[in-house]
């Protein structure tokens, strides 16, 4: 069944309306008639299957069947902080990291990052992000859209980081070391309802002098693995891996 995230002003006692995109998709793309269902998410996380009732050209009016007592949200809350890689390859990390259920993103300008983004297409840029992790979160029936935050230098991520109950960063120093810090390791400490921060470097990884700010703010440099992941690679990696620790291995 379709799922469409609806904003809470849409929202009237038992009557739900879409509009826009959303809307023209209804209409013109997937062709549903009045009478078919589809799942709507309200901003808070709950879902309900909707009954169309009425279609027009840039709105669809629905009215509440049934809401739905489930939640596809991950027992983690884990933001990526993800150094600002070339080409379109972030948008792949949003994507595929709101699929494996990533909280939240941060563009993170780092000393390697040979991307350094244009004020003037921010917006443009962000606009853009929002629909793709909008989408990937109704394809892979997301209860919540992952948030995304404007581009961070790496200094002022590590001075607002305070709020997280673990910090980690992708180090492939670390992989190189026979004493080294597994990121198995790091995912055993942690507990529902953790909120944690992983960074993960640009191409290149992070300078020495960022490791060493990374350290003595305390976060902990982990080990992705025996072999150096790609930077596209690095997040989903972890996101997988956590996903798996508490979703899947309990059930093992």
């Amino acid at each position: 069944m379709q799922r469409y995230f609806v904003p809470s002003e849409n929202w009237t006692d038992n009557r739900v309306i879409i509009t826009d995109d959303d809307a023209h998709h209804i209409n013109r793309v997937i062709r549903s008639r009045t009478g078919d269902e589809i799942i709507c998410n309200h901003p808070n996380g709950k879902a309900a299957v909707c009954r169309i009732t009425g279609i027009e050209k840039e709105k669809v009016d629905t009215t509440i069947s049934e809401w739905l007592e489930e939640s596809v949200e991950p027992l983690i809350d884990v933001t990526i902080a993800q150094g600002l890689p070339k080409s379109d390859k972030l948008e792949f990390v949003l994507q595929k990291g709101t699929e494996l259920g990533a909280a939240a993103f941060i563009p993170v300008q780092a000393d390697r990052s040979v991307v350094i983004w244009d004020e003037k297409k921010a917006e443009k840029k962000m606009k853009r992000y929002a629909k793709i992790i909008k989408e990937a979160s109704e394809q892979s029936h997301r209860n919540k859209i992952p948030t995304v935050k404007n581009v961070t230098p790496l200094t002022k991520l590590v001075s607002e980081s305070n709020d997280y109950d673990i910090k980690l960063f992708a180090y492939e120093e670390e992989a190189k070391t026979v004493d080294f810090q597994s990121f198995g390791k790091a995912v055993s400490t942690m507990r529902p309802g953790d909120r944690i921060l992983i960074v993960i470097g640009p191409e290149g990884g992070f300078s020495s002098r960022e490791a060493e700010s990374l350290k003595q703010n305390k976060f902990i440099p982990v080990r992705l693995g025996p072999r150096i992941l790609r930077t596209e690679t690095a997040s989903l990696y972890a996101l997988a891996s956590i996903s798996y620790h508490f979703e899947e291995l309990r059930w093992t």
